[in-house]
């Protein structure tokens, strides 16, 4: 068994958001098959508490008003803002302080899971000082 669609459509949206805030190392894993308790799961980075908390808030902003009004069944670690965790049901989402993310390293513990692709634009190419990239010099 597979993610539903709805979750992945979900897990997009709040990466998008969490990338709209600066957040970094997105990365989502499809997790029916190991655990039954959710589908799938979003690991994010910030790097200090301030961010973490504007991640999570922004992410679960997004999925109340793009997302059909989603709200965490649950919310964790909001008070030290080092690793904050949204409990959707059909999906989780993890924003972690770096430091967190290093020492708990959960990519290695879901590394055996799918990838869920995130689609999230890829980073702009970069422009030298004239503002035009090789190929627009030609």
């Amino acid at each position: 068994m597979t993610a539903l669609q709805s979750t992945i459509e979900a897990l997009r949206l709040a990466a998008a958001a969490a990338d709209r805030v600066k957040a970094t190392d997105l990365v989502a894993f499809d997790v029916t098959g190991p655990i039954a308790i959710t589908d799938a799961m979003l690991i994010a980075t910030a790097s200090s508490e301030r961010q973490v908390l504007a991640v999570a808030e922004e992410v679960e902003k997004e999925l109340y008003t793009k997302g059909g009004k989603l709200e965490p069944i649950s919310r964790e670690g909001l008070d030290e803002a080092r690793w904050v965790l949204l409990d959707y049901g059909d999906f989780v989402i993890h924003v972690m302080h770096e430091e967190e993310r290093g020492y708990y390293d959960l990519e290695r513990l879901w590394q055996d899971c799918p990838a869920i692709d995130l689609e999230l634009p890829k980073e702009p190419e970069h422009r030298p000082a004239d503002g035009h990239t090789a190929d627009e010099r030609v």
